[in-house]
């Protein structure tokens, strides 16, 4: 269903980057029943691929949703079904880790939830200003609040990587959620960690401001991350909010 209150464009792109043979992040956007969603596999060949399009696939069929709360529900019903399918499958291959970090960004009317498990991010960028609207569900985060290190060591930790959430591979889904009032003129971000990795908040703030259309953002983001060694899979799917009559990029 459309949304009344805004119109709403979107961009999204994903690449396996300049070091990985095979790609495991997977994205799905479906504006018109206010979806967006990344996740980024783990797991290696077969078994990364499969949980984070598992994730997509189920997503995909969420339908339309008559408020916040009956979108929100629909999510995570879906999200329960490919959690327990991701398990199943683990199951099958000898029960090694299989998983995906998610991020997913639901609008309803003038509402906004954001859903995630892992370390793939939601930014929003609000007059100006881009602001980091999950937490990175990793053992360098922890170790940071609890102050056992400063921000300069976590920038070269060891196990910097090391997610302490993902779906998949608990008994249930383990999800973060935070809820808020969409306003004209924002732009989300949803991205994999291959796309922080080598770019700054401030790096993609620019390039935000920059960009003409969500697409472009995206292009140029992923170009960017490849044109600086690409480690990892990078996904980038960017989200506009406007009233029904003006063009925000323009």
């Amino acid at each position: 269903m459309p949304n009344d209150y805004f119109r709403i464009e979107t961009g999204g792109l994903t690449d396996t980057g300049c070091v990985r043979d095979h790609n495991e992040d997977s994205f799905v956007v479906r504006p018109d029943q206010g979806i967006w969603v990344v996740a980024d596999g783990m797991g290696g060949h077969d078994a990364g691929d499969y949980a984070s399009q598992t994730i997509t696939g189920e997503m995909a069929s969420v339908g339309f949703s008559i408020s916040t709360s009956d979108l929100q529900a629909r999510f995570m019903e879906r999200l329960g079904r490919a959690h327990h399918q991701i398990r199943a499958h683990a199951e099958s291959l000898g029960g090694g880790t299989v998983g995906a970090t998610l991020v997913g960004l639901l609008i309803f009317e003038a509402e906004f939830a954001v859903i995630w498990s892992g370390d793939s991010r939601i930014y929003r960028m609000r007059e100006g200003v881009l602001e980091q609207l999950t937490k990175d569900h990793t053992e360098v985060r922890e170790l940071l609040e609890a102050g056992m290190i400063t921000p300069e060591e976590a920038e070269t930790w060891p196990r910097k990587n090391v997610i302490t959430r993902a779906i998949g591979v608990s008994d249930e889904p383990n999800c973060d959620i935070a809820t808020g009032n969409v306003r004209a003129g924002d732009v989300f971000l949803l991205c994999s960690d291959g796309l922080t990795e080598h770019n700054s908040d401030a790096d993609l703030q620019q390039i935000l401001h920059g960009a003409t259309t969500p697409q472009e953002a995206c292009d140029l983001m992923i170009a960017q991350t490849l044109e600086r060694g690409a480690k990892d899979n990078t996904t980038a799917v960017v989200v506009t909010v406007a009233p029904s009559d003006v063009d925000i990029w323009t």
